[in-house]
């Protein structure tokens, strides 16, 4: 069985790097305290004396005394968070979207994990449903904190219904507890019509809120329906008047939270507003946007950040053509800004609105297109540079979801993909084709 973990990366003038940490090392014991997984490690190195043992390529073990200058780090990332794999989730959750997925894909997209360890160093969602004894007690041993909590539904029938597992009607009484730890969590609600909405929606959101401070974010999201659903149980996507009727509830929620915590604590992901057709929220009723990747107020920050470069931009440029790639939820955004570039003279660019016929139509967002779909309705750009955002992407891999990489669709549209940040700085500079100077005031 292996043991320790592997480390990956080694930053440069680091403590691990000054004592010859290298990538490929294996940490196998702090203090005398094995290491199973990134829990451990970032527990047992925390004191600023400790002694690591590891183990190198040629399979010599070293022995290291650690000493830690206050604000001092150790530097090393590791490259799984577990030698023993990842935890699975052993939900049949109705909407899980990975079962909505279809055959012939990368195999890392079919597996389903729950793991309470990637919620609190990548900010995961996790059910809790999963969570052993021993491992829930692990966590308030170890002060795990913040951790990104999969709601759905505080009424525990309702939850197991959503959610097919008997042990996810826990849950009150887990958010409870970890509550009362001061552990810090951030909530979501995957809404699926008929099921959580209503009522229960209003309850789940309220019984959350009491939970404040502990619990510093409630986000709400639409469910995400494929066109791969066969066999699985018949879900309908939400309506345009559905979602005006939730961002006028959600209003209300959010003066009254504002009043009694001094946030607005429950956001909706953007996707909710462009259904509705309303305007995106200010930036700033977003407090410190707590859960940007979940796809809550992507959009009004971006529409900050593009909005404090604007004036600084040139007026007149030696002459560039570019091509933003994006789903439907976003085309009219970029459609706005589009014309407002429009005004720098030798500057042209094209929007286009990327229908997502690998997932079925209802799956809107630019995050979820495929090489295969862009490639179809990008047509033949003649050499001419297109945007792509990096969320189209995976992490470490310049792969489209249907395993298709860059160089592919480069080839398939005749045409040179920049790949850009989820910031305005880095649109810009996309669309520019140059660097822009850093504002004081950024």
């Amino acid at each position: 069985m292996a043991k320790g973990l592997k480390v990956s990366k080694v930053q440069r003038e680091s403590i691990a790097a000054e004592m010859e940490i290298e990538p490929g090392d294996v940490i196998l014991q702090v203090d005398n305290q094995e290491i199973v997984d990134i829990l451990d490690l970032h527990y047992y190195t925390s004191d600023r004396e400790f002694t690591l043992f590891i183990e190198k390529k040629n399979k010599e073990i070293w022995r290291l005394e650690i000493e830690m200058e206050p604000g001092e780090i150790l530097g090393i990332e590791v490259s799984s968070v577990s030698a023993k794999g990842l935890k699975k989730c052993n939900n049949n959750c109705i909407f899980c979207f990975v079962k909505q997925m279809p055959s012939g894909m990368r195999e890392s997209l079919y597996e389903r994990d729950d793991d309470y360890r990637l919620s609190v160093t990548q900010g995961s969602y996790i059910t809790l449903s999963n969570l052993t004894s021993s491992e829930f007690q692990r966590i308030l041993n170890y002060h795990i904190s913040p951790l990104y909590i999969s709601v759905h539904a505080w009424n525990p029938e309702v939850r197991r219904r959503l959610m097919g597992n008997p042990l996810s009607g826990k849950l009150p009484e887990q958010i409870e507890m970890l509550a009362g730890k001061g552990t810090t969590l951030h909530t979501q609600i995957v809404l699926v019509p008929g099921y959580n909405d209503g009522m229960i929606l209003e309850e789940t959101v309220e019984k959350l809120a009491r939970n404040y401070p502990a619990v510093q974010s409630i986000g709400i999201v639409p469910v995400g329906l494929t066109k791969h659903r066969a066999g699985l149980a018949k879900l309908r996507t939400i309506t345009s008047t559905e979602a005006k009727k939730l961002l006028e509830s959600g209003m209300d929620w959010q003066r009254k939270f504002k009043i009694r915590t001094g946030k607005n604590l429950v956001y909706f992901s953007d996707e909710f507003y462009v259904l509705a057709e309303c305007d995106f929220p200010q930036a700033s009723e977003y407090d410190d946007f707590p859960q940007l990747e979940n796809g809550i107020g992507m959009t009004a920050k971006l529409y900050s950040e593009l909005s404090l470069y604007y004036s600084n931009l040139p007026k007149r440029i030696s002459g560039r053509r570019i091509h933003i790639v994006t789903g439907v939820s976003a085309s009219g955004f970029f459609k706005f800004w589009a014309r407002k570039l429009a005004q720098i003279k030798g500057l042209e660019v094209s929007v286009h609105e990327i229908v997502n016929n690998f997932f079925g139509s209802t799956v809107t967002v630019a995050g979820l297109l495929t090489a295969q779909d862009i490639a179809a309705q990008l047509g033949d750009l003649q050499g001419e540079y297109f945007l792509i955002p990096e969320v189209m992407l995976k992490a470490d891999e310049k792969i489209f979801l249907d395993g298709y990489d860059i160089f592919w669709l480069e080839q398939r549209v005749n045409g040179k993909i920049v790949v850009i940040e989820n910031n305005g700085k880095a649109f810009l500079e996309g669309i520019l084709g140059r660097e822009l100077e850093v504002l004081d005031n950024e």
